[in-house]
């Protein structure tokens, strides 16, 4: 099985083919990676003035290093592999719309942090 592709190089990529600079966009585009992302890495933290993150239709399994999104309005996860809400702590306070259809979730534990979440779309989960 080959290696996935980390964020650090999606997010080279996607410099190379936007021609801007990660850190300053609003709006980057992540999504079918092929190797497919399997980690959200410590490279997000540098998305300081992203608005709306995609990253769905990876492999990712777990929503971690938000810490440096402080413009974060709209994160989209849909069709990955995540199994619960944990990691969204640090968007908490921002986040307006969670895209989070298509993955494992069964519980909507962790969802409570989300004080400005007005969106949010989960279907296709394993919620009961």
């Amino acid at each position: 099985m080959s290696k996935g592709t980390t964020i650090k190089e999606a997010l080279a990529a996607w410099e190379q083919k936007a021609g801007e600079k990660a850190a300053e966009a609003e709006e980057i585009k992540l999504l079918c990676q092929i190797p497919s992302i399997e980690k959200m890495d410590a490279s997000l933290s540098t998305l300081t003035n992203c608005k709306k993150l995609s990253l769905s239709t990876n492999a990712i399994e777990k929503i971690t290093n938000l810490n440096g999104l402080k413009s974060l309005k709209i994160l989209s996860l849909g069709r990955n592999n995540i199994k619960s809400f944990s990691g969204l702590e640090p968007v908490g306070d921002t986040l307006e719309e969670l895209w989070i259809s298509y993955n494992l979730i069964e519980k909507m534990k962790g969802i409570g942090v989300l004080k400005k979440l007005q969106v949010l779309f989960m279907s296709n989960n394993q919620v009961k």
